[in-house]
């Protein structure tokens, strides 16, 4: 058998954020040689204010979390969902949801992205785990027995070879472009507006998703007088929201949400982001796989963007392990195509439940109005299909 070149790496991973970050510490026991190629330096992350936005981590995402060791050192930051309570502007409908009637700590976590991302990044750095940053992608070519990668940090050149590459680095990722990936595209026509606002009554710990003719809107807890707004408009009236004053802006979503939670107060910046759902047609190409954002991304309606990019992490290391323990190559296509088809199943159920939720409560058809209605009434009083949704709340709905 002709001699191999040796690979600089096992396994070189696009992208130091969330979903590349835990990827690396869930293999950072198994002997492979890894690294981690990221653009931006800790400080450029620190200051993004991409960092503001508020995650709201599932009761599945959380156990992950703690096998990873992750958990322990951010707990303290995230704020528990008790409750959860769903209803219809205008309408009768509602359904209220209990982690204590579900028998469980809590129905999810809601923490700010930089919190998790900062306690991540650190624990990657304390592993040891080799970081090419900042550095970017600016060709790639995939072998039979490896993948050759050409990277830019600064103003040097740098060529090195793996196994096998994962792009983990997010919505726009360069991996995916350069591998020549197309994606689906369904434009909702709607945009997300973020902020935070400070309630008159406490929260006790219930996230709020409201629906109305424009799109839902969403109050995650972050403390008990303050609440993550995500809440979702026509790409006109946003674009109104946003131009108009923070007083007009104020007076619109309290007339959305109404007073349950009495005087509502804005305490951050309005921020405004377009909504889509993208889904890449391949995950895997050559000695390459792409998840995450990279991958899919989501309308924030049943907030599980997130929940399922760190499944796919999950999923992609268990197998990685076993591959890696039985002395098989990690870059083989056969074993990629397993890992795709194995994903695909979660992909098409999680994304299939967002896009059919975002579908029927974006509008305001009488007679799929008064059907809403009549099944969020119905819902509240079946505690088998309570848990359902309560099992998708904590993104346990495939287990």
């Amino acid at each position: 058998m002709q001699n191999e070149r040796q690979q600089d790496y096992d396994l070189l991973i696009i992208g130091g954020g969330l979903a590349g970050n835990c990827l690396s510490l869930a293999l950072k026991d198994t002997g492979l040689k890894i690294a981690i190629v990221e653009a931006n330096t800790r400080e450029q992350l620190a200051a993004s204010p991409a960092g503001d936005r508020a995650l709201a981590l599932a009761a599945g995402t959380v156990q992950v979390l703690e096998n990873l060791g992750i958990w322990s050192g951010i707990s303290n930051k995230a704020t528990a969902i008790k409750h959860i309570h769903i209803s219809d502007r205008g309408h009768f409908g509602k359904v209220r949801l209990s982690a204590q009637k579900e028998q469980v700590e809590a129905l999810g976590y809601v923490i700010a992205a930089r919190d998790i991302e900062t306690h991540v990044a650190d624990l990657v750095q304390q592993a040891g785990i080799e970081m090419l940053c900042p550095a970017r992608v600016a060709g790639l070519m995939s072998g039979d027995n490896e993948v050759n990668v050409s990277l830019k940090c600064g103003n040097e050149s740098l060529s090195v070879s793996a196994r096998l590459l994962v792009g983990a680095d997010g919505g726009q990722s360069s991996v995916r472009k350069l591998l020549d990936i197309g994606q689906q595209v369904t434009e909702y026509g709607q945009t997300a507006l973020v902020s935070t606002v400070k309630s008159a009554l406490p929260n006790k710990n219930t996230a709020f998703e409201r629906f109305t003719s424009s799109g839902p809107l969403a109050l995650l807890p972050v403390d008990q007088y303050h609440c993550s707004v995500v809440w979702t408009r026509t790409n006109d009236d946003a674009e109104a929201l946003m131009l108009g004053s923070e007083a007009d802006f104020l007076a619109e979503l309290q007339a959305c949400f109404g007073y349950k939670l009495g005087e509502l107060t804005l305490t951050a910046p309005r921020r405004a982001f377009p909504l889509s759902l993208i889904r890449a047609q391949e995950m895997v190409k050559g000695r390459a796989v792409i998840i995450g954002n990279a991958v899919h991304q989501l309308h924030p309606v049943a907030g599980q963007g997130f929940n399922l990019g760190l499944r796919d992490v999950v999923h992609l290391a268990q197998m990685l392990v076993k591959q890696h323990e039985a002395g098989e190559d990690i870059g083989a296509a056969d074993f990629l195509r397993d890992y795709a088809a194995i994903r695909q199943k979660d992909h098409d159920q999680v994304i299939g439940f967002t896009d059919t939720v975002v579908k029927i409560f974006s509008n305001d058809l009488l007679a799929l109005a008064a059907a809403r209605n009549i099944g969020l009434a119905l819902l509240d009083h079946i505690p088998a299909a309570k848990t359902l949704l309560s099992k998708h709340a904590m993104g346990l709905a495939g287990q």
